[in-house]
């Protein structure tokens, strides 16, 4: 894996990102996303670091994975967490470590940062696979259930 490199995303990666964020949607919940309104969002993250940033792997030049960051503020531990989203690794590169290599980035700029607290994320129930892989880099599943409402 040493071909491989580990940036932050840039505007430019922005229509790339859209299209792993509709394959993703589409592999992992059967949902169909509007590409309009993705390619907006993930502009929108791009274009502004208060809402979060992107994790980009690429090999010779090629992106083959991406992760979003965004963040939540802790009162009970005065910090942020990081929230690691929208994890995408194109299939002929799964199993070779590239989620390994983005989380660790996460984890170091999370370090680096003066005020993070932690990292946390959020999994499908029935991705059995990715619960493997973060039990696996030392995360452990916490006591939350996680509620919605669509508006």
């Amino acid at each position: 894996m040493n071909d491989i490199s580990i940036r932050e995303g840039t505007i430019s990666d922005a229509t790339l990102i859209s299209s792993f964020q509709q394959h993703m949607a589409l592999e992992t919940e059967s949902k169909i996303l509007d590409e309009y309104t993705v390619l907006k969002g993930v502009e929108k993250v791009l274009a502004s670091s208060d809402r979060g940033f992107y994790i980009i792997a690429e090999v010779a030049s090629k992106v083959i994975g991406s992760l979003m960051v965004t963040f939540e503020w802790s009162d009970w531990r005065n910090g942020w967490f990081f929230w690691i989203q929208s994890v995408f690794v194109e299939q002929s590169y799964r199993r070779q470590g590239i989620y390994r290599l983005m989380h660790n980035e996460v984890i170091n700029r999370c370090k680096e940062s003066k005020d993070c607290c932690g990292i946390r994320l959020y999994v499908e129930r029935d991705n059995i696979n990715a619960q493997k892989v973060y039990k696996n880099l030392g995360m452990h599943e916490t006591d939350y259930y996680l509620f919605e409402e669509e508006f």
